[in-house]
């Protein structure tokens, strides 16, 4: 993309620049979209679960539902209740909505379609999914009322306590990968499992933690049978009771937003990112979008299928779940995976991908971004 602007004339840093605005824009509304289609994919899973046929009225086969729930939402009147902190009300969904939007910078979408490739993209994705945290405090103390800060502070509690156990579950795919780059990361699943399997997800110690992983997913972004913050029956709504029109949508954009990434990572960092399921020649030439897209999709099916059939947890039992079970697990794990790996000699190998930033300009230029030999060999 910076190639094509340069072509137009501009010098490299005005071509840069530009590219970097269109790569950024072009992600958001794609992400966009996505959300629009998988709240679509979201109710007819629960409605077929349910033996009820879900959005079939606006669009062919409803497929327009999720566009016109927006226009409807757009054209509300946004009511701030007349105790609220109004700055810090409206401030909320911003920072919600933003914060979901950012981690996606980090987010390969195939090889060498990266709007950042950085060398510590998991520290990133780490650190910009904790700060959602502050807009559901704020909105919940903003609100002056007690139930959205009760939920307020339910989430913050759950939130933090997963991603504990997550940050220490990504501590063994590091270990493994010997990166914190995202497309390093990838990289390392080539032909990992028997020298055929693109995944993490095979090693016996590594599939115990991509369990831990998937269902800290779920408490992570509130999702049934975590979904505490929004349990109807004491919490009304949870900490987006008083909000309305577009101030709650962007609540909504943004926590299904946190959805897809979580699905996304578990692509990347467990099953091979957009490398195609076996390590064969013909598979790679199917677009590694298609890949990536195919994977992300099957575990927002698996995301919704869970929310339909499992029933919801007690708080206390979400708590427990989070510091007494999967807590010591990923501890465990950390300590058994890298003993494994020094007594194995992973360590004394040098890593098959050192990423290296200035060779993969941002704003998915296509250019030959470092490889590791087996795909070298194969391009």
């Amino acid at each position: 993309m910076t190639a094509f602007f340069q072509s137009l004339g501009l010098s490299y840093e005005w071509a840069w620049s530009i590219a970097t605005i269109a790569a950024i824009v072009i992600v958001a509304l794609l992400v966009m979209f996505s959300v629009a289609m998988v709240i679509y994919v979201d109710r007819k899973v629960i409605g077929a679960v349910s033996m009820r046929r879900g959005p079939n009225v606006v669009g062919p086969f409803g497929l327009l539902q999720s566009f016109a729930d927006g226009l409807k939402v757009f054209l509300q009147e946004t009511i701030i209740p007349t105790a609220a902190n109004k700055g810090i009300f409206l401030l909320a969904p911003v920072i919600t909505f933003t914060v979901a939007l950012a981690a996606w910078a980090v987010i390969p979408f195939w090889d060498g379609g990266v709007i950042a490739n950085i060398n510590v993209g998991l520290l990133y994705i780490l650190a910009i999914s904790s700060l959602s945290v502050y807009g559901v405090v704020m909105s919940g103390w903003a609100s002056n009322s007690k139930y959205p800060f009760f939920s307020a502070m339910r989430a913050a509690a759950q939130m933090i306590s997963y991603e504990v156990s997550i940050g220490f579950v990504l501590v063994c795919v590091v270990l493994f990968a010997g990166t914190f780059n995202m497309s390093g990361i990838v990289y390392a699943q080539q032909g990992f499992g028997l020298g055929v399997i693109n995944a993490y997800v095979v090693h016996p110690l590594l599939f115990p933690m991509w369990v831990v992983f998937f269902i800290s997913s779920l408490a992570e972004t509130a999702r049934a049978p975590f979904d505490l913050t929004e349990a109807e029956s004491e919490l009304v709504a949870g900490y987006q009771t008083e909000y309305s029109s577009m101030s709650f949508a962007l609540f909504w954009l943004g926590e299904y937003a946190n959805i897809l990434l979580m699905c996304s990572l578990n692509t990347l960092l467990f099953w091979g990112g957009w490398l195609p399921p076996i390590d064969w020649a013909p598979l790679y030439l199917v677009p590694g979008i298609v890949w990536f897209l195919l994977k992300t999709f099957m575990f927002f099916l698996m995301f919704s299928w869970i929310w339909a059939t499992v029933p919801r947890y007690r708080y206390d039992q979400l708590m427990r779940l989070g510091w007494k079970v999967f807590l010591p697990i990923s501890l465990l794990f950390v300590a058994v995976t890298s003993g494994w790996l020094m007594a194995t000699g992973h360590f004394d190998r040098p890593p098959d991908f050192v990423p290296d930033p200035a060779a993969v300009p941002p704003a998915f230029v296509e250019t030959a971004p470092a490889q590791p030999e087996a795909a070298r060999a194969r391009s």
